[in-house]
C-alpha cells in the first residue's frame, strides 16, 4: 500500500504543472470553440466554421469533458490524491468519443487535416494514467 507521507522528486511537480497547463489550454480551445469567438472564428474558412456549427452535441460535450476532467485529474494530481486516475480515464474517454466525431462522423480530417492536437492529447492522457499509477506505487500519492 502506498503511503503519500513519501516525498516525490521535484520533477512529480513539474511534471503535474506541465499537465495542468495542457489542459487549461484545453479549456481554452473549448470555450473559444464554444463561445464562437472572435479569435476562434477568424482562423476558420467559412466551410470550417459550417462544419464547427453543425457538431454534433454529444461530441462537444465530449470536448467539454476530456478537458475538464483532465484539469481537475491534474488538479489531483498536484494535490497528490489517487483520485486522479479515475479523472483522467475520464478524460480519455470524453477524448476517445470525440476523436470518433472526427475520424467517422464529421468530415473532419478532410476540412481540417490531421487531428495532431487530439492524437498528442491521447498520448498526454494516457501518460498521465501511467504516471498516476507509478506515482501511487512510488507513495507520492494515496
Amino acid at each position: 500500500m502506498a503511503n503519500s507521507s513519501v516525498k516525490p522528486p521535484f520533477w512529480f511537480w513539474i511534471i503535474s504543472i506541465v499537465a495542468l497547463l495542457w489542459h487549461l489550454i484545453g479549456i481554452n480551445a473549448y470555450l473559444q470553440q464554444a463561445y464562437r469567438t472572435e479569435s476562434f472564428t477568424s482562423m476558420l474558412n467559412a466551410e470550417q466554421l459550417n462544419a464547427v456549427n453543425n457538431i454534433p452535441a454529444w461530441a462537444v460535450a465530449a470536448f467539454a469533458i476530456a478537458v475538464f476532467f483532465g484539469a481537475l485529474g491534474s488538479i489531483a494530481l498536484l494535490l497528490r490524491k489517487n483520485w486522479a486516475k479515475p479523472l483522467f480515464v475520464i478524460a480519455i474517454l470524453g477524448l476517445i468519443v470525440q476523436l470518433v466525431h472526427f475520424f467517422f462522423v464529421g468530415n473532419s480530417m478532410e476540412l481540417f487535416g490531421p487531428p495532431v492536437i487530439q492524437i498528442m492529447a491521447l498520448i498526454v492522457l494516457l501518460i498521465m494514467i501511467w504516471y498516476t499509477k507509478r506515482s501511487y506505487v512510488k507513495g507520492w500519492i494515496s
